[in-house]
């Protein structure tokens, strides 16, 4: 197990997926200093958050919470249609955002 968060596995994740640090962030409802805090080892991560980061880098949640050091917690293995389903709607809330940026156009 990982002592300290790797910052250099998680990087290479996102970039594998063609995914940025803002939108794990926001995908996980935190904000980028929050996410900027977990990656410097300063901040531990939720259940709900190694779930939501393990979904979106396609990755067991039990290699996240190894990734960001062994006192993070790893959830449960119950309810996946549920987190599944709360990750599409915060994804669906990102692009209706990104939308309205851009001025309705696409």
């Amino acid at each position: 197990m990982a002592l300290f968060f790797d910052r250099q596995w998680f990087e290479e994740k996102l970039a594998e997926r063609g995914l940025s640090a803002r939108i794990m962030a926001a995908a996980a409802g935190m904000g980028e200093a929050e996410l900027a805090l977990a990656f410097k080892d300063q901040r531990e991560l939720s259940a709900e958050e190694v779930g939501i980061f393990a979904d979106l880098l396609g990755v067991p949640a039990a290699e996240v919470a190894d990734r960001a050091g062994i006192s993070t917690p790893v959830p449960g293995q119950g309810d996946l249609a549920g987190r599944l389903a709360a990750l599409e709607r915060k994804v669906a809330a990102l692009e209706a955002e990104v939308a309205r940026l851009r001025g309705g156009s696409r």
